[in-house]
């Protein structure tokens, strides 16, 4: 029987939101925890549903799955190893076939820059692991860098943002594991980082420069004689990192000399809609005081600077002051504010209070204090409406959002969840007994994995600028390790 490892590290790493991540940012599995988890639709679950189809001996190790949020202590990163190395050395030392990582590919840590491309150099270390196959799934947003490249046979990256697709890329990794084992065929992993950054709302694939890529890419893979994947990274910007930005990659049993060429017209296609990689913005005033209800579904009011997502703690206030400033019926706004959900817990439905509302971050003018009426709460777990939710990839199916309550002020209601959770499913509202098709204006804290959930419903949607740590004017960020020249940092010649 195929004996396979498995383990893996998920962090999308913000460089510049000022707080440092340990053990409290992450969930962790063991051993039979991790293949519990098949049937939850979630990365995991695409690896694992090939190895029950295929047969094999899943050998689990251990995962760390964390969201976006600031540099993670190293402490975390050393932790994890040292559960990994010793199952590792037993497994091998009983045999093994090959090795399957779960990973982000955007984690940063204290003392390290590239903790996805050491952790194959550490596995690769390892007696008996030096050729074994080593396949892995990485997100859309990762920073693809030469070592992960070099150090891995195939690395898989999600095709679709919003992230719809976690459980299928999970399943094609796993299936040119298949071909590989059954063929003994080693490809070749070849990178490309471009010197291109985007922010997270030039990489939406459904247009743009990232639809135009992921179609060239689909379309070079029929093409070049032996080509099995061809990868389009969109990047994260808000990794202070040498490699961070837009990258590609090409897994071949060809030419390398043609796999090389596919890969620089890939480079010459983002390089000619580079501009179009950042996207314009909306005055957030003249929108909301434009607003007139009434439309056929809720109009989107899409803040990308403070993108749950990105790593911004969700509780920005600039949208909400707005939609007080104008007086706006049948308003939503969803924020993460523990203090005020724990505040809420001394009243009763129906009752009101006053307290601060948000307003954590220093970018942000500070929280609004208002006079609520508590319509309800709960300990804010719910079942995702969509099993190929965005947010499915990492957290599986069920969500917990912490301790939870919705209030309402004049026309506004607002959800308040303890933990801050991506606005990519609406079953985070239907799940508190608000129906978000009756919203009329919606305040979204994301960039571009909202837009699976709410873009059918939705009357209208405008990115609109506001204060927060995840801008989307990257120029105004202070990179110091960043590769340079860049572009739009720099002036580049064409």
């Amino acid at each position: 029987m195929v004996r396979v490892f498995v383990a893996g590290i998920f962090h999308e790493t913000h460089s510049f939101s000022g707080d440092t991540t340990g053990f409290e940012g992450f969930v962790i599995h063991r051993g039979a925890q991790i293949t519990a988890r098949r049937g939850d639709a979630s990365q995991m679950d695409g690896f694992l549903s090939v190895a029950e189809r295929e047969g094999w001996e899943v050998v689990p190790a251990v995962t760390y799955t964390g969201g976006a949020s600031g540099t993670v202590d190293h402490v975390v990163f050393e932790t994890f190893w040292s559960e990994v190395k010793p199952l590792l050395e037993q497994a091998l030392a009983q045999g093994l076939d090959a090795i399957h990582l779960s990973l982000h590919g955007a984690m940063v840590t204290s003392e390290c820059d590239d903790p996805e491309g050491e952790l194959m150099a550490r596995v690769r270390n390892m007696p008996g692991a030096e050729g074994l196959p080593l396949y892995c799934v990485g997100d859309l947003h990762a920073t693809l860098t030469p070592r992960m490249g070099a150090l891995s046979d195939a690395m898989i990256f999600y095709r679709e943002c919003p992230h719809t697709d976690a459980f299928d890329s999970a399943v094609l990794a796993s299936e040119l594991l298949t071909r590989r084992l059954k063929t003994g065929v080693r490809p070749r992993h070849l990178v490309l980082v471009t010197p291109i950054v985007w922010p997270p709302t030039g990489t939406g694939t459904k247009d743009g420069p990232m639809r135009a890529l992921e179609d060239a890419a689909r379309r070079l893979e029929r093409e070049v004689p032996g080509m099995l994947a061809m990868n389009i990274v969109g990047g994260y910007a808000f990794s202070d990192v040498p490699h961070a930005g837009v990258a590609f990659s090409a897994i071949t049993e060809g030419s390398e000399a043609e796999a090389q060429e596919a890969l620089r017209e890939l480079a010459q296609i983002a390089w000619d809609m580079r501009h179009d990689g950042i996207p314009p913005q909306h005055d957030l005033d003249a929108v909301v005081k434009a607003f007139r209800p009434g439309g056929k579904g809720p109009v989107l009011v899409v803040e990308p600077a403070d993108n749950v997502g990105g790593g911004a703690p969700g509780d920005a206030t600039d949208v909400l002051r707005a939609f007080l400033k104008y007086d706006v019926q049948g308003a939503g706004v969803a924020m993460a504010d523990a203090d005020a959900v724990a505040a809420l817990q001394r009243i009763t439905i129906g009752q009101k209070m006053t307290l601060p509302i948000g307003g954590s971050h220093p970018l942000d003018p500070g929280p609004v204090t208002l006079e609520v009426e508590l319509i309800s709460r709960s300990d804010g777990t719910f079942e995702l409406e969509d099993h190929n939710s965005h947010l499915v990839g990492s957290l599986g199916k069920i969500i917990h959002m912490g301790p939870s309550a919705v209030v309402r002020h004049r026309g506004i209601t607002i959800l308040l969840s303890s933990a801050k959770l991506c606005p990519f499913d609406l079953g985070q509202w239907r799940s508190q007994g608000v129906s978000p098709e009756e919203l009329s204006i919606v305040g979204i804290k994301a960039a571009v994995g909202h837009r699976a959930a709410w873009e059918p419903i939705a009357s209208a949607s405008f990115t609109v600028n506001t204060s927060g740590p995840c801008t989307s004017d990257i120029t105004r960020l202070p990179y110091k390790k960043l590769r340079r020249p860049v572009f739009p940092l720099d002036s580049l010649e064409a």
